[in-house]
């Protein structure tokens, strides 16, 4: 939309566009000149949306510090889910996942060699494996979207050195949000620490925007490709979600349509946060 210098902004201040956000927008339309996608004014935040997205991300944040003293040797993945869908629903929130185009539990527990979305059952976890749960919370509408990685009893070196490195990616992805740059330093970022231990970072999926919705643009990229990509800009709220396996980083998907397992049958690891946009870096939401 266009707006006049004497109109009131479309942020909602109530000041005049002049005094507001004109030289933002300026800005922005700097780098749409020279070709980068740009965000629209709808994917930047108030701080009304930011601090309802904190809300649900910090639900999200402490069931999944819960989620510690309830995952250990013979508990389902069901019964996992049964506990988040509790938790959730007690804390006056609604579990996203549940029924979004046909899902049909409340969280993911991605075990092993699943990469992401694998659907609770009756699946018994045991001594060595690994395993990632994702948890998005919606209060008041807005979404609150993250995931962790846990062990249980003594997983291999191997298993252990994974994790670890996989938490480096989504640490030096985080680092590399700059205000005014391309979302491709992301991927940039999390690429180079992967490919240093020979590691796979999973191309088939990535990170989005997120917080009044489930999921808005922009894509995030984990891996490096060179075409122009969205600038981020302070408001921009989304999540960096990179998927790291032992060996290829091509996936396949089982016949529920929605499991998401290494190609090659090796170990994947994945860690997340719902991350802000400042002028001064990133802001996690998701803490």
């Amino acid at each position: 939309m266009k707006f006049n210098r004497n109109d009131n902004c479309w942020c909602g201040s109530g000041l005049k566009y002049k005094k507001c956000h004109l030289a933002f927008d300026e800005k922005i339309d700097s780098f749409r000149q020279k070709g980068f996608p740009v965000p629209r004014h709808e994917l930047l935040k108030s701080q009304k949306d930011i601090d309802g997205i904190k809300k649900s991300g910090t639900l999200t944040s402490k069931l999944l510090d819960g989620l510690n003293d309830i995952i250990k040797p013979g508990i389902t993945t069901d019964e996992i889910d049964t506990w988040v869908y509790e938790q959730t629903i007690v804390h006056g929130a609604t579990p996203a996942p549940l029924n979004y185009k046909g899902f049909p539990k409340s969280c993911c527990t991605s075990l092993n060699d699943v990469v992401c979305h694998g659907i609770p059952d009756d699946t018994v976890l045991k001594d060595g494996d690994i395993i990632n749960v994702d948890i998005t919370c919606i209060i008041d509408g807005y979404y609150g979207d993250s995931c962790r990685m846990y062990t249980l009893g003594s997983p291999s070196k191997d298993a252990l050195k994974l994790i670890d490195v996989a938490k480096e990616c989504l640490n030096k992805g985080i680092d590399a949000v700059q205000a005014w740059r391309p979302v491709s330093d992301i991927g940039k970022a999390i690429q180079k620490v992967a490919h240093k231990h020979n590691y796979g970072v999973v191309e088939m999926f990535g990170g989005h925007g997120v917080g009044n919705a489930f999921h808005e643009e922009p894509f995030i990229y984990h891996y490096e490709r060179k075409e122009k990509q969205m600038i981020m800009v302070p408001g921009m709220v989304f999540t960096i979600e990179p998927m790291i396996n032992i060996g290829t980083p091509h996936c396949e998907i089982l016949d529920d349509d929605w499991t998401a397992v290494t190609a090659d049958g090796s170990l994947s690891a994945q860690w997340e946060h719902t991350l802000l946009v400042t002028e001064n870096g990133a802001e996690i939401l998701t803490q």
